[in-house]
């Protein structure tokens, strides 16, 4: 027999294996999942969920698809958050302070709760790439938000009703697009896929048994 728990989604009991996660034990409860289960490794952020353990007031938030279950645990999936996304033209956004209090100038109102690292389903430091947004410092901002998977989970724990994700975004944008070193070996290869040169390639490979290019994958070479 395996060893179970008893966890209860959306207000219902059931009783699962301990090994699985919220995700598997969702499915395994009879939830067909249609919606928010993207990647199911932890890095698409599609899976936001929160949730809190029976007799403990702390309310927890996590990825399902990376979360073990525990006993007595309450799960509450959020299919998405609905974050502020401005919309830009990255050609015409300058790389000045003053982009940020044009287009996400709730930042300038953080109070510094620190409620959103707390949530961070990615132990990202959040409210310190918020304040490199603020100063304008693009860089730090894109080095510190670089792993995030844009759950939105810090922003649902916001007093300022601060975007989090879309700020991180719009920094990294600047940065790739202005501040970063080019990569011309990248650009040469972007160019070669425009042109086609790959396109018999592909073709070869997509009518390979899925064996075989698992195969292939497994023993390509690495570049250094």
């Amino acid at each position: 027999m395996e060893n179970t728990v008893n966890i209860f989604l959306f207000g219902k009991k059931y009783t699962v294996p301990d090994h699985l996660t919220i995700m598997t034990a969702m499915e395994y409860a009879g939830y067909q999942l249609v919606r928010g289960c993207g990647c199911r490794n932890g890095f698409c952020g599609a899976c936001a969920t929160i949730y809190r353990i029976k007799g403990q007031q702390e309310l927890k938030a996590c990825l399902a698809c990376q979360t073990k279950v525990e006993d007595n645990m309450y799960v509450a999936t959020l299919p998405f958050f609905p974050l502020v996304k401005q919309v830009y033209d990255i050609e015409k956004v300058n790389t000045k302070e003053a982009v940020m209090m044009q287009l996400y100038p709730e930042i300038y109102s953080c109070i510094g709760c620190n409620a959103c690292t707390k949530a961070c389903t990615q132990s990202l430091n959040v409210m310190q790439y918020i304040a490199y947004a603020q100063r304008g410092d693009f860089e730090k901002c894109a080095e510190e938000s670089f792993d995030c998977v844009m759950c939105g989970v810090c922003s649902s724990r916001c007093p300022a009703g601060i975007s989090h994700p879309q700020v991180a975004m719009l920094a990294r944008r600047i940065n790739g697009k202005y501040l970063a070193p080019k990569s011309a070996h990248l650009e040469d290869r972007v160019q070669e896929i425009k042109d086609g040169t790959f396109e018999e390639l592909i073709e070869a490979l997509m009518n390979k048994p899925i064996d075989e290019i698992k195969e292939l994958y497994n023993t390509r070479e690495i570049e250094k």
